[in-house]
């Protein structure tokens, strides 16, 4: 009996472990997450595909009020490498107004692909994702005294959404994190970094986001999170970019293994309210579809001015044979 207990108590402690351990690919990645985290298979889970022509204009969504982000501490911050991310830590100095209540700061991670691969984002407007994804995780601080407390309570977290793309030239902002990503190298590897200011990492026109109620996007993906997903986007160069897809390991020694393409892929909407804080220009079109209707437009053009040229070209004809026909019966009348 007492033999039966300790495998008893072997079995559920590795299946403990098993449960702990995730991925986003693989036997252990985001399809199966559900059989171990019942809840990343509940019905409000992110992220989400924000179709920007189902979305519900909310003229009453007030503003976002960041605190404490130009200078978030006079301390070093902490950067860690937790096998799944790179993540900062970031001091309560730093909240949010403009929320249903006050959400003090927490940390901030990314998201991004592989080598070669421009799509790394978690969110997409309308289908479409972008190089890397930045989340600066809060916490309700009016309802909660910790992180860990508030992030299995409805709306206990806020989460402010910046979709990266690439841009012509490096974004020195960014470089306060990427380049210090070679001391973080493998899992569970920490460092520190000098305090800058956090708010530049935002986008442009704060005003402008998408809204709704969702979900961690990682394991055990409660659906606590008030989603704030900004419209515009921050920009990082090509080699910043190469930088945060070959850099980080997602194990602690040898065999590496490259941490890469740690986004998890669009969740149902299934009936939930995206809002918008903003009246879009609407688009009739994909963006396929612009770049076929512009192709085409300058075709017919260029058919046009062809065209035009040809025509102009044969009633030039037209008036030097008549010049000359006038020319002729001219002489021959004088000659007479």
């Amino acid at each position: 009996m007492l033999v039966f207990t300790l495998l008893l108590e072997v079995i559920w402690i590795l299946a403990a472990e098993a449960g702990q351990h995730w991925t986003h690919e693989g036997p252990h990645g985001q399809d199966h997450w559900p059989a171990s985290y019942p809840e990343c298979g509940s019905n409000a889970q992110s992220p989400i595909n924000i179709q920007t022509d189902s979305v519900t204009f909310d003229p009453e969504l007030p503003a976002l009020q960041p605190h404490g982000y130009d200078q978030p501490s006079t301390e070093p911050l902490d950067l860690h490498n937790n096998g799944h991310t790179v993540q900062l830590s970031l001091p309560p100095t730093m909240y949010l107004e403009g929320l249903p209540r006050k959400y003090v700061a927490a940390q901030l991670h990314l998201h991004w692909g592989e080598t070669g691969s421009l799509g790394g984002s978690e969110h997409q407007i309308n289908s479409e994702a972008t190089a890397a994804e930045l989340h600066i995780v809060h916490y309700d601080s009016d309802s909660y005294d910790s992180l860990s407390e508030a992030a299995s309570k409805p709306q206990g977290l806020a989460v402010l959404g910046i979709l990266i793309e690439v841009g012509e030239t490096k974004n020195p902002v960014y470089e306060h994190i990427l380049s210090h990503l070679h001391e973080i190298r493998h899992k569970d590897q920490k460092t520190s970094v000098p305090p800058f200011n956090v708010g530049e990492l935002l986008p442009p026109q704060l005003d402008q986001f998408f809204r709704y109620n969702g979900s961690l996007t990682t394991p055990p993906c409660y659906q606590s999170v008030l989603w704030t997903v900004f419209n515009r986007r921050a920009q990082i160069s090509m080699g910043q970019l190469e930088e945060l897809q070959e850099t980080l390991f997602s194990t602690e020694e040898e065999p590496s293994k490259l941490l890469v393409q740690n986004y998890r892929a669009p969740q149902p909407l299934n009936q939930r309210t995206v809002f918008a804080s903003f009246i879009q220009a609407e688009s009739l079109y994909t963006a396929g579809e612009m770049l076929s209707l512009g192709v085409g437009i300058l075709v017919g053009c260029l058919c046009l001015l062809l065209a035009v040229y040809f025509i102009a070209r044969k009633i030039r004809k037209k008036r030097l044979g008549n010049r000359k026909s006038v020319v002729f019966t001219s002489a021959r009348a004088t000659e007479a």
